[in-house]
């Protein structure tokens, strides 16, 4: 692995079925789309599979490197969605998506089933809020299928991670439990070069340890693995700012631009176009390139 100038972030390659995706000196732009009726900031915009594939395929023009397909409201407080359900919402848009689209479909489940069928739906990438705390055989599934493996921190779960969490110490915390997450993955036969990490952006965090994360976030770079973060208009941010959630678009771009300066190697939002013409600049910048 090479390094590059910019602060020292590192170049990785992920494996989508035989393609290589390069992750570095360009930073990646996830859309996000929540195929659900009660998502924190857009539940009931795309539930329908024909508008969530006409989004997915509109955040591709806006240039979107990879598309990420969830069908469970993980918003604080939420109950867990029955396994048949979260199939009935989730795979008809992967399928759908994957007809007409070359960029990689990330799938956001933490149930193993779901993932094995999005993945022979024609996902490519596996997206687990539990860190395969919540399903033993996620990390089964993506070996299997050598798919790329975000593991995320997570502190209880989505009904209960708000309810006083505490850390005496965030970022080695987090990094202790990621370390942990990613040598289970490797004992399942995950290849520890298909794994990408993410601290967990309001799962189980007071706003402090939002803001604690996102100013440390170069600490993540001692995992030696690719560095997600999803600010995307959550709550923190409307703390700070005193906004609801379809107003926080400007506080989220300043957290984009932030983590990208900071070693973050994918950003996944909602608002793909600016995301985008904020991370080319700050790429620009760090880059010093033009």
């Amino acid at each position: 692995m090479n390094l590059l100038s910019n602060g020292g972030n590192r170049t990785f390659l992920l494996r989508f079925r035989g393609e290589e995706l390069k992750i570095g000196k360009k930073t990646l732009v996830m859309g996000v789309i929540n195929v659900t009726p009660d998502s924190f900031s857009d539940g009931g915009l795309f539930l329908e599979p024909a508008k969530a594939i006409e989004h997915g395929l509109k955040m591709a023009e806006e240039g979107a490197e990879i598309i990420d397909v969830g069908g469970e409201s993980s918003r604080p407080g939420s109950d867990p969605l029955p396994l048949e359900e979260e199939l009935r919402r989730v795979i008809p848009v992967v399928e759908g998506l994957a007809s007409c689209i070359r960029i990689p479909i990330s799938v956001d489940t933490y149930k193993s089933q779901v993932a094995e069928r999005a993945i022979e739906g024609g996902a490519q990438m596996i997206n687990d809020i539990s860190g395969l705390s919540f399903d033993p055989q996620m990390a089964s599934v993506a070996a299997r299928y050598d798919s790329p493996l975000i593991i995320m921190h997570i502190k209880g779960s989505p009904k209960t991670m708000q309810q006083n969490p505490h850390y005496d110490d965030p970022m080695g915390e987090i990094i202790a439990y990621l370390r942990d997450r990613m040598k289970k993955a490797e004992r399942a036969g995950v290849d520890p070069s298909q794994v990408v990490v993410d601290p967990g952006i309001g799962f189980g965090k007071r706003v402090r340890d939002n803001l604690v994360i996102l100013n440390r976030l170069d600490a993540l770079n001692i995992l030696g693995r690719p560095i997600l973060i999803g600010t995307s208009r959550k709550s923190f941010i409307g703390s700070v700012l005193g906004l609801e959630a379809r107003q926080r678009e400007i506080g989220t771009l300043a957290t984009v631009a932030l983590s990208a300066m900071k070693g973050a190697h994918i950003v996944r939002v909602h608002d793909v176009a600016p995301a985008r013409q904020v991370i080319d600049m700050v790429d620009a910048i760090r880059n010093e390139e033009g």
